[in-house]
């Protein structure tokens, strides 16, 4: 998320997440720039790389991705009822099911987090796909160009050596994939 701040450009990474036509996100109540966001004007944007396309100029490498960029003004949730639901709503969409096997948020939990909304209303998506598109006289060149697909894969899951002897895994961890 960027937006201007006393003056100055700034760039939060965040992870957010998408509920009908808003996208959340959330931060500690204490950091500067999620309490100054309220009533902000703010740009969010995602890009995800899809691979590195090499061609047979430098001039004409590239890269496939998927991207987004969303404009609008920051709203701070201020029902703490509200919040945990988005919160929830956070959680259970990065691991469905987690929320209900943690213990619940306290009142100091609650308070030091804030959580900001953007109403969908102006956005921006880009797309690249695709090999390289060099200069016609250069495909005769013995060079070779192509496509490296990128992508994320999860690994295997890493258990904290402080869980109890007898916790096992729950089965939303256990068979955990990326969406």
């Amino acid at each position: 998320v960027s937006y201007v701040l006393d003056g100055k450009p700034a760039v939060t990474p965040t992870l957010h997440w998408r509920e009908g036509n808003h996208v959340y996100w959330h931060g500690s109540s204490a950091s500067r720039a999620i309490r100054k966001s309220d009533g902000l004007d703010v740009c969010l944007a995602v890009t995800l790389m899809d691979g590195l396309v090499l061609a047979r100029s430098a001039f004409h490498h590239s890269a496939n991705y998927r991207s987004v960029v969303i404009y609008g003004r920051a709203v701070k949730i201020e029902d703490p009822e509200l919040k945990v639901q988005k919160l929830r709503n956070f959680v259970d969409n990065i691991l469905p099911g987690r929320w209900d096997g943690l213990r619940p948020m306290n009142e100091q939990e609650i308070k030091a987090t804030t959580v900001l909304s953007l109403p969908i209303e102006e956005a921006s998506a880009k797309i690249r796909d695709g090999g390289p598109n060099d200069d016609d006289e250069d495909y005769a060149l013995p060079i070779w160009a192509g496509v490296i697909p990128l992508r994320t894969v999860t690994g295997p899951v890493q258990d904290d050596p402080r869980n109890l002897p007898d916790v096992a895994r729950p089965r939303h961890v256990a068979e955990y994939k990326i969406k």
